[in-house]
């Protein structure tokens, strides 16, 4: 059932539990999150980054695959189809092809830019029903060459661009995107706080959920975040289920060649990822 992120994410954020965006590379990927949300009875966001896009063929045929395998499945739980860190022209673009929520990503911009850049998002998103996230304090790590430094955004900020009437909203809390380093020092759960405070109970949002401790992301959730975003992971778990395949030379027996079961170990893999990350985030039985 394809829907806005927006009443998932203030149902999440009222009971006090987390939704995941999983990000979608392909037709597995797709796959894996639905047959595990349905089983599971979540909510899930499926997050689409731009390059991801252009690698599956453009946005409608994103949106193609997804729909259709929706109805054909017979998808019953609530799924939000989400543009994650868009371009300005990216999210239009998005929109256009019936993407059901769309990032605007301007934390790169100054600031009076970015603002104004999201209050043109929202009023084009709003008047057909697609949830816009807005961010500040740009997110750690390396995101479709996107790099960002891991910023610690600034509250009054946070305040104005909230107020634009974003309904999900991403502040740098010292999370990085990728694998985390030896040292890094954890999230600044004393900056969430204050947001959470400033942006008058709009539903949170945590990039970079992979490698994050439990207990960070526990408490991470009961400080106002909703939205937990889950790529690295999946990838890995992929890759690694994929190499143990061909290392043990099943790709050589019988036909053992054919996608269908070159890819099947892989699939099953992030299938067990999505499941653990449901489950932590509480939102297992919540659809």
């Amino acid at each position: 059932m394809l829907v806005s992120a927006k009443e998932m994410l203030q149902k999440a954020k009222a009971e006090g539990y987390g939704v995941a965006q999983i990000n979608i590379n392909n037709l597995e990927w797709i796959k894996a999150v639905l047959t595990t949300v349905e089983e599971l009875k979540s909510p899930v966001i499926l997050g689409v980054s731009e390059g991801a896009a252009k690698y599956m063929g453009g946005y409608e045929n994103v949106m193609a695959m997804v729909s259709t395998l929706d109805r054909v499945m017979k998808i019953s739980v609530p799924v939000a189809v989400h543009l994650d860190h868009g371009t300005y022209e990216g999210a239009f673009r998005a929109i256009r092809a019936g993407f059901t929520s769309v990032m605007f990503d301007g934390s790169h911009y100054p600031f009076a830019e970015n603002l104004q850049k999201t209050k043109e998002v929202v009023a084009v998103a709003h008047a057909v029903g697609v949830s816009v996230e807005a961010e500040v304090g740009s997110i750690g790590g390396e995101e479709d060459g996107v790099i960002g430094l891991g910023e610690v955004a600034d509250p009054e900020e946070c305040r104005i661009i909230a107020a634009t009437g974003v309904d999900l909203f991403a502040a740098g809390i010292g999370n990085i995107h990728g694998k985390y380093p030896a040292n890094w020092p954890g999230l600044r759960f004393d900056v969430l706080k204050t947001v959470n405070e400033v942006t008058n109970n709009v539903p949170l949002v945590l990039h970079g959920g992979t490698g994050i401790p439990e207990d960070q992301i526990k408490q991470a959730i009961s400080l106002g975040i909703a939205k937990i975003n889950v790529n690295t992971e999946l990838q890995l778990a992929f890759a690694d289920a994929t190499r143990k395949y061909i290392e043990a030379g099943k790709d050589l027996e019988a036909k053992g060649f054919d996608p269908r079961k070159l890819l099947d170990p892989g699939y099953k893999a992030m299938k067990a990822v999505v499941k653990a990350k449901l489950t932590m985030f509480g939102s297992v039985g919540k659809a």
